[in-house]
């Protein structure tokens, strides 16, 4: 049975292209495919981060691989695949972690807010999924895993942009689950909620904030990059062959509803 169980987990001989992959969620992800067997490859686009992330690799005994590029081009997204491929002549798994925000009010949001973060949260998905696809196809299968986020589902203020993308993300996902189906390639986003991590360190890093995160969260915390690895896992493994199209949101119960009634005040969140 306790080799049944690894085997369905096991990613032993599959390549893994994580794409924005050295930041806080990206590392972990990388982290634990790697641990579960994959050939990881993480792309980011400051070579830097990827340096930090290689030094943490290497410290474990981890095999790494880097690779530093542009994607809010298309011409990005191809040139990054080609790159990828080359290594193992081979990708099974792609993760979608790429993404980017400028938090504004509507009225102040500027063309070139604007394009930066379609670009970045929206075209390099589609671009980047679109060029994995023959390479899956022609292996006879693959997994992709966008990654969404809550605001897919409720929105708030100053993030009208990058929540449109979101959604967007979240609907792609069911489109190219549909029609790669025949191709064995499953589908998938992940739709975290308020994860404690350097870029959103300006809204859990506040005293108001994080009172109202407590208060709001039935959980009453955070999550943790590791509350969302798992979740990777589990899409990329074997365990969910039969799992396409569907978006899984990580929110520590937010979606769930508020109370009707007055309750107590929780403390913030610890930081």
């Amino acid at each position: 049975m306790s080799n049944y169980i690894t085997n369905l987990f096991s990613l032993e001989g599959k390549t893994a292209l994580i794409a924005g992959g050295a930041g806080a969620i990206g590392r972990d992800i990388a982290r634990a495919f790697s641990k579960a067997g994959a050939f990881v490859i993480v792309h980011d686009l400051a070579q830097d981060r990827l340096d930090e992330v290689k030094a943490t690799f290497m410290a474990e005994g981890l095999v790494f691989n880097g690779m530093q590029a542009d994607l809010s081009t298309a011409e990005g997204c191809a040139g990054l695949v080609v790159r990828a491929k080359e290594v193992t002549g081979k990708i099974d798994i792609l993760v979608n972690l790429q993404g980017t925000n400028k938090r504004k009010p509507i009225t102040e949001v500027t063309q070139e807010d604007f394009d930066l973060i379609t670009s970045v949260n929206l075209r390099s998905v589609y671009f980047m999924s679109q060029e994995v696809h023959p390479i899956m196809k022609a292996q006879g299968g693959g997994r992709i895993i966008h990654f969404s986020s809550l605001s897919a589902n409720i929105s708030f203020d100053t993030i009208s942009v990058y929540a449109a993308t979101k959604a967007a993300v979240t609907s792609l996902t069911r489109s190219q689950a549909h029609e790669w189906a025949d191709d064995n390639i499953q589908v998938n986003a992940i739709e975290p909620g308020f994860v404690q991590t350097e870029f959103t360190r300006p809204l859990w890093d506040d005293d108001y904030r994080a009172e109202w995160f407590a208060n709001y969260i039935p959980q009453a915390r955070l999550a943790v990059p590791e509350d969302l690895v798992t979740t990777a896992l589990y899409l990329a493994a074997p365990a969910t062959r039969y799992l396409t199209g569907q978006n899984i949101v990580i929110d520590g119960g937010v979606l769930t509803g508020a109370s009707w009634v007055d309750a107590q005040r929780r403390p913030g969140i610890k930081r």
